[in-house]
């Protein structure tokens, strides 16, 4: 049981790592061109589509299933204040890693719900490790990019992204182990990052996922969203 959780929230982790290394190849080793770009906003768009649809379809909704009115209100409040108050700190010393803040915070608390679903419904886990597996991958070719662009070398950026990539595991055990006795702890976590992905979503991710003069690229939000949906149904 534990080794089949190991490997399960192992598979969500490694995409991460996977996502950076693709976009590195992809960086520097696909010539400069109009296509490039189309590439590379269509993957944000998409990007933007998978979080939003992890946010509508997971979080909110155990937030809703588990927490009262009241704590409901502070949980996401408070969420979007704080990452209003980090991405303006960010944005005051010049980065650019909304992307990657917002991939974390829906991957920890899904890692999390992972590990506490698991003894209960092992083939519902299953699917929740492959789809937040595949969430990771344009969200961590997207995060790549910004980081890039922020001024990490690329030798940094994957190194950070490669122990980044061992938190879906070090969640699992800890909604396994820790949380799974406390549902309402976890759906507050979920919500809290609801608040904060939303924040992220409006001010930094969906206006930077779109290209001049160019509106096909939007549909990869489409296409994310879908994504998600998909991986809802079947879980």
């Amino acid at each position: 049981m534990l080794l089949s959780l190991l490997l399960f929230s192992g598979f969500a982790g490694i995409t991460v790592f996977i996502g950076g290394v693709l976009a590195h190849v992809f960086n520097h080793h696909v010539k400069e061109s109009p296509i490039k770009y189309d590439i590379i906003y269509t993957l944000m768009s998409f990007g933007a589509g998978i979080i939003l649809s992890a946010l509508a379809l997971v979080l909110v909704p155990k937030g809703l299933e588990e927490l009262s009115l009241f704590p409901l209100i502070i949980s996401f409040l408070s969420g979007a204040i704080c990452f209003y108050a980090l991405d303006s700190y960010l944005v005051k010393k010049g980065g650019q890693t909304a992307t990657l803040m917002a991939m974390l915070m829906d991957f920890v608390p899904e890692s999390i719900a992972l590990g506490a679903v698991f003894a209960i419904e092992p083939s519902t886990a299953t699917l929740l490790a492959v789809f937040i597996g595949l969430q990771n991958l344009p969200e961590a070719f997207n995060s790549y990019r910004d980081l890039v662009i922020s001024g990490f070398s690329t030798k940094k950026t994957l190194v950070i992204f490669f122990f980044l990539s061992f938190l879906g595991i070090i969640g699992a055990l800890t909604g396994h182990f820790v949380l799974s006795q406390y549902p309402n702890l976890t759906a507050i976590l979920m919500v809290f990052s609801s608040g904060g992905i939303l924040y992220l979503l409006i001010q930094d991710i969906i206006p930077n996922s779109q290209l001049k003069n160019k509106r096909a690229t939007s549909l990869g939000a489409i296409v994310g969203f879908l994504v998600g949906m998909i991986g809802e149904k079947l879980i």
